[in-house]
């Protein structure tokens, strides 16, 4: 698949930013974050009602819109610091792909879906959001949306992408504008001697998509919690869909690509598997969606090299109740949390933790955005550039999940080939879509 692109315009507000509102102060936790977009590509079939110079028209005129209620996205990030809202607006590029929309999602591949992204992730700048809409051959089409993560969490993307959905089909009137207060709630610090980036990796990591069925879940949700576990836990809650594939996914790694001889050496370093958190409701008193920014933060647990799945669904359940109010307090004073980034950080380079994070989109209105020709027939995402990182997105049909892991390519050898991993997950599967 070739993409070219044709032409990048510049998508402004429809009105100017009030005076009093031109500086977006972020906060601690958006300072913290990583300086990368976040991206996620929707695909539409070809819509007879309207051609596709009608369709960039009102995403033009809706995006401008937009960027009104949202208007730090269109402005510029200065110094770690604050976001100059100044209108300077949101590059939105044009593109054209060479094939066609049922070759792309015969079977999704995660790199090669990266052409058809504005930027890559980590060509971050001073931006804060880029669009690219790419026709297909057929006359379908693939909306890519890349925000920056130093302005956003996940639930924050959605409120965006959605918002901008119900404005173009014609159903703004129904939007709740955001609340941007997050630098009150969190405040800034200085980030001396620690570094955002840490982690990111520009190159030499490989991408692939698994999707676990309804069916597989299931199984994979009643194995950690039978009775006998349930006994020696202590309670018979059965596992979320998200803890069962996290600890199935962390122990299939392990096993795949440590090495039996290996394993007296591996047992010096420290293994961590994070989760990201939303923190909205776990604030006293709570927040509300509408609270725009990083809201989220980050559960922690510690499994040794030996540790098996069931044990490590009570660590992630544990480590996410920890994430509680008081938690929240102490995050809120800022610098014991950067004291434990900082040696966190240093550990990390020097190879004595080996991080495994687990970033859920599920359950967030992924396949909802509707820009008035209908619902889109597969939303995906691309590589991302931190080594051990796993993406969970909804399948199109809400009860299966797919998983984008991203690991060196030497672990990623072993990894796509463990038989117990294949019996579970496929990695060539088609979103079963219709195409037009």
């Amino acid at each position: 698949m070739n993409v070219i692109v044709e032409h990048t315009e510049t998508i402004k507000p429809s009105s100017p930013t009030p005076p009093n509102l031109r500086r977006h102060g972020l906060s601690f936790l958006d300072q913290i974050s990583p300086p990368i977009f976040m991206p996620l590509l929707l695909f539409f079939p070809k819509d007879d009602l309207l051609t596709n110079e009608e369709k960039l028209s009102k995403l033009r005129r809706s995006l401008a819109e937009t960027l009104t209620r949202f208007y730090p996205l269109a402005g510029r990030s200065r110094d770690n610091l604050y976001v100059e809202c100044n209108d300077d607006g949101v590059p939105f590029a044009v593109a054209r792909a060479t094939c066609q929309l049922s070759e792309v999602l015969e079977s999704p591949d995660p790199e090669k879906l990266d052409r058809l992204l504005p930027f890559k992730l980590y060509d971050l700048g001073d931006l804060t959001t880029a669009v690219q809409v790419s026709f297909f051959e057929c006359g379908g089409l693939c909306l890519a949306l890349c925000l920056s993560h130093k302005l956003a969490d996940a639930l924050s993307f959605f409120s965006f992408l959605n918002s901008w959905a119900a404005i173009t089909r014609g159903d703004g009137g129904h939007i709740i504008s955001p609340i941007f207060e997050s630098s009150s709630l969190f405040p800034p610090v200085n980030l001396v001697g620690y570094a955002p980036s840490t982690g990111l990796l520009k190159e030499g990591l490989v991408t692939k998509r698994f999707v676990f069925d309804a069916r597989s879940i299931t199984t994979l949700r009643d194995k950690y919690s039978t009775a006998e576990i349930a006994e020696a836990e202590g309670q018979r809650r059965r596992p979320t869909r998200v803890e069962a594939l996290s600890a199935f996914l962390w122990r299939r790694y392990m096993e795949s690509t440590q090495k039996k001889g290996d394993r007296i050496s591996e047992n010096d370093k420290i293994y961590t598997v994070l989760h990201a958190v939303n923190l909205r409701p776990r604030m006293d008193p709570p927040l509300s969606d509408r609270h725009f920014g990083n809201i989220s933060r980050i559960a922690l647990t510690r499994p040794t090299v030996d540790t098996d799945e069931h044990m490590i669904v009570n660590q992630v359940r544990e480590a996410i109740k920890e994430v509680d109010t008081s938690y929240v307090k102490k995050l809120k004073e800022g610098e014991g949390h950067l004291n434990f980034l900082k040696e966190r950080s240093s550990q990390i380079t020097k190879g004595e933790i080996v991080p495994f994070s687990f970033t859920s989109l599920c359950r967030f209105p992924t396949n909802e955005a509707d820009f008035g020709w209908g619902k889109p027939a597969w939303v995906g995402s691309s590589a991302f550039p931190f080594r051990n990182l796993i993406v969970f997105l909804d399948t199109r049909d809400g009860g299966g999940i797919e998983a984008y892991a991203n690991l060196k390519p030497e672990d990623m050898a072993l990894f796509e080939k463990d038989k117990e991993l294949l019996s579970f997950a496929s990695s060539s599967a088609s979103p079963k879509v219709e195409y037009a």
